[in-house]
């Protein structure tokens, strides 16, 4: 069995092809594995965040690839085409973490009714919901529009939950404001919308670029859209918690000196802009942090028990996704070639934030 993988240099991820590599077939397949197509997955520039942090974050053992290439993950759907465990059928469809391949071997563990995990030496280490796949066959919420957006938003919206669930159990910090950089990034705007509509008392402002305005006001879950040209012009007596999604190390500058002390949360989430450089100087009011979402969910869970986050974010969805038909539209690539080029776009910025899109190796 052959797989068409899509890899990218480490050290410059604007290098990237695609190559073959061999699997065993459903004959020399290892006891309780399984071989997986890799049907449909969804990208953004979360994805590139993945990539900026796969070193750190060991996202780059997941799906092993050539010395100084990686392969980097995606959330999206598989169908099983072999197996050799004796509860997992050919046929059943998955939902999870993939490579951006045609294929994948799960060496497949812990086997219930609605899911397993990958116990692959190589996937170890990480936070478990990286390994975990669900079983959706037949599920409606997993299929047409509704399994798109699952793959493109679903993970996204989870950090959007943690992140606005993580400011609440802290008051917001004694902030009235909570600015969001990259305001038209899914997981700001997802972060925004349960700001927007769960927490009574907090104005939420979204800062973007002159060219993603008029998208960003039109989603109705910002009182305030701010060109990053005029954060200058903010009311530096507010008191405000900074949520950066766009991981530029001068407009976090620039946000800390205007607001000083009153800056009383600073907190590191995405990396949806990869120009400035941290210059190493202290900055005025809280100490910028990264927030790191499976430490927060594991946390969770033990709060609340059993299910107890499965059920909070199911109810916080729910609201969530009949907003996405007004919000966006859903572009198909398939084969290599439209990978890349859907890649390169994603990579350089060239992506109206309106367009999301769905992908598949094969041709």
């Amino acid at each position: 069995m052959q797989s068409s993988d899509f890899i990218v240099a480490r050290d410059d991820l604007t290098q990237s092809r695609t190559i073959v590599t061999e699997l065993p077939d459903g004959d020399g397949l290892p006891a309780d594995a399984l071989l997986v197509k890799v049907d449909r997955f969804g990208f953004s520039a979360n994805n590139i965040t993945y990539a900026l942090v796969g070193e750190r974050l060991k996202y780059w053992q997941l799906f092993p690839a050539p010395y100084g290439f990686g392969i980097i993950p995606v959330w999206g759907f598989g169908e099983v085409i072999a197996s050799r465990h004796p509860a997992m059928a050919v046929g059943e469809r998955l939902f999870g973490y993939f490579p951006m391949a045609t294929h994948l071997v799960i060496e497949a563990a812990d086997v219930g009714k609605r899911g397993l995990r990958d116990a692959a030496p190589h996937r170890q280490g990480v936070a478990p919901v990286y390994n975990a796949y669900a079983r959706v066959s037949g599920d409606p919420a997993f299929s047409g529009k509704q399994g798109d957006y699952q793959a493109l938003l679903r993970p996204l919206f989870m950090l959007s939950f943690l992140v606005d669930d993580y400011l609440a159990e802290h008051a917001h910090f004694g902030a009235s404001t909570v600015i969001l950089s990259s305001a038209s990034s899914k997981t700001a705007f997802g972060l925004a919308h349960l700001l927007h509509t769960r927490r009574t008392g907090i104005r939420v402002i979204g800062l973007t670029s002159p060219s993603n305005t008029d998208f960003v006001r039109s989603l109705g879950c910002y009182d305030e859209v701010v060109t990053y040209d005029a954060v200058g012009m903010l009311d530096a007596a507010a008191r405000v918690a900074f949520v950066d999604m766009a991981g530029n190390a001068g407009l976090r500058a620039a946000l800390h000196r205007h607001f000083a002390d009153n800056l009383v949360y600073s907190g590191r989430v995405g990396l949806t802009h990869q120009d400035g450089h941290e210059d190493g100087a202290p900055l005025p009011g809280a100490r910028p942090a990264w927030f790191f979402a499976p430490d927060h969910i594991k946390r969770r869970a033990g709060d609340w028990g059993p299910g107890g986050v499965e059920r909070r974010f199911g109810a916080a969805w729910q609201d969530f996704a009949p907003r996405l038909d007004g919000w966006l539209t859903i572009g198909d690539g398939r084969g290599p070639e439209a990978v890349q080029r859907v890649y390169l776009d994603t990579l350089q910025g060239r992506i109206p934030p309106h367009q999301a899109h769905m992908l598949t190796m094969a041709g």
